[in-house]
């Protein structure tokens, strides 16, 4: 155990999932700046990385809620913490409602980790197994509880509607509350076995230093990788811009991006080929596209209910 109390293990295993973000991250910025091929991220590869990236995220939230509350609440603590967090949500969602308001993030992973913080409080106390059996319940809820009455915006951040909505960082309450749980199940197991207090014994060396303080810091580490991100794939983008992708492939890589997040693969496949078609056949691929922007919208709004009525609600 460091010298501020806390276990660099931890640290170290916070660092590592924000590592691992930031490769994500860094994978959707070459995409959007034209760098990797449209539709990258949302292939199976990387939507389960990020998936385990989150997942990670939210057991590590459940571990140190463990950590910091099992003898007892100290609210002013808590209360401080889950005041950043809900802050840097809030202003997570400001700013991309600005940037890209057609799938803006108003449920990520921010606002989980704020409504889980919350949530766990009170699951702190109660037996492993039992948690295990709610975390499960949690993940069940998602397959099987998905129902119309949950499909309106205020009821999105739940995770029951039919399909999901579309933004660029969706993390519901189920089933990722159930990581949570699974964190301060696994928490209390390794409380009892001895395994947290061996872990305290070990100091991390010198070399971990980098990981171990990006860990201490996840939140600000958090806020400010995308910026430095971004920021520097525009600037190497003024010296070698990326080359101009194929415009049936943009079109395909884009449509299936926004598909995949509510579809199967198979389903989004057959649908953006016949939306590439239609478009296509109208001639709009031929035409400038600095028309009315109600026009244009109108065109693929019609080209979408077309494809949809032809390939069927799949299954």
């Amino acid at each position: 155990m460091s010298a501020t109390g806390r276990i660099d293990a931890i640290d170290l295993a916070r660092g590592l999932a924000l590592l691992a973000m930031a490769v994500f991250h860094f994978a959707w910025d070459l995409e959007f700046f034209g760098y990797a091929e449209p539709g990258m991220t949302q292939q199976f590869g990387w939507k389960l990385f990020a998936r385990c990236i989150a997942a990670s995220f939210l057991i590590l939230v459940g571990i140190s809620l463990f950590l910091a509350h099992r003898h007892a609440i100290r609210w002013r603590s808590f209360g401080i913490r889950l005041a950043q967090i809900g802050g840097a949500a809030a202003m997570i969602t400001a700013v991309t409602a600005l940037a890209t308001p057609d799938r803006f993030i108003f449920f990520g992973i921010l606002h989980q980790i704020a409504l889980a913080s919350l949530l766990g409080l009170a699951f702190l106390r109660l037996p492993a197994p039992l948690l295990l059996i709610l975390a499960a319940g949690c993940v069940a809820a998602r397959q099987f509880l998905r129902l119309p009455v949950f499909d309106h915006p205020g009821l999105w951040w739940i995770g029951l509607a039919p399909l999901d909505p579309e933004s660029n960082d969706y993390v519901p309450l189920f089933p990722w509350f159930g990581a949570v749980l699974a964190g301060i199940a696994l928490a209390r197991i390794a409380d009892s076995a001895g395994v947290l207090a061996r872990l305290a014994g070990i100091r991390a060396g010198r070399a971990a230093a980098p990981l171990r303080f990006a860990g201490r810091h996840g939140l600000a580490f958090y806020l400010l990788h995308q910026p430095v991100l971004i920021g520097g794939l525009w600037l190497y983008s003024q010296i070698g811009p990326a080359p101009l992708a194929d415009r049936d492939a943009a079109l395909v890589g884009a449509c299936l991006q926004s598909c995949l997040d509510v579809r199967d693969e198979a389903w989004c496949q057959a649908y953006c080929a016949c939306v590439l078609e239609r478009v296509g056949t109208g001639g709009m691929l031929d035409e400038p596209m600095d028309g009315p922007s109600d026009m244009l919208q109108g065109q693929m709004q019609a080209i979408a209910g077309a494809c949809q009525a032809q390939i069927g609600e799949g299954p």
